[in-house]
């Protein structure tokens, strides 16, 4: 967990990460989209591959990347304990919450309370 979010930490391999989203590409192609030299974004690769966020493929001469996600899940799991449940999250613990306690209502009202009118033998009708 602690590679990755070494790996994330630099805005530069984020950006690659997102790059990476939409399919592989070379390192090249990588690399002309930012204003920085060729070896940097060079190591930039080297530290999302070392960290397991990327796949490296040599095809010919040209080395092709791959996003991997598998690794953000130990770290999206962590994360979880700190996020506070917000919209949806929300409202469907809220609806969670009230159907229980409708059930346990309809429960407490269809059992017999102890001296109730009802006579032996006499049905109960819903």
């Amino acid at each position: 967990m602690d590679e990755v979010a070494g790996a994330i930490a630099d805005p530069v391999r984020r950006q690659i990460l997102v790059m990476l989203r939409g399919g592989r590409l070379s390192a090249g192609e990588v690399a002309e989209r930012f204003a920085i030299s060729r070896p940097a974004v060079s190591r930039h690769l080297r530290v999302l591959r070392q960290s397991g966020l990327v796949r490296a493929e040599l095809v010919g001469r040209q080395r092709l990347y791959t996003l991997d996600p598998e690794p953000f899940g130990e770290l999206v799991g962590w994360l979880g304990q700190f996020a506070r449940p917000t919209g949806w999250e929300h409202r469907l613990d809220a609806l969670e919450t009230e159907v229980y306690r409708t059930r346990r209502e309809r429960r407490d009202q269809s059992e017999p309370q102890p001296g109730g009118s009802r006579g032996e033998g006499e049905e109960r009708t819903a």
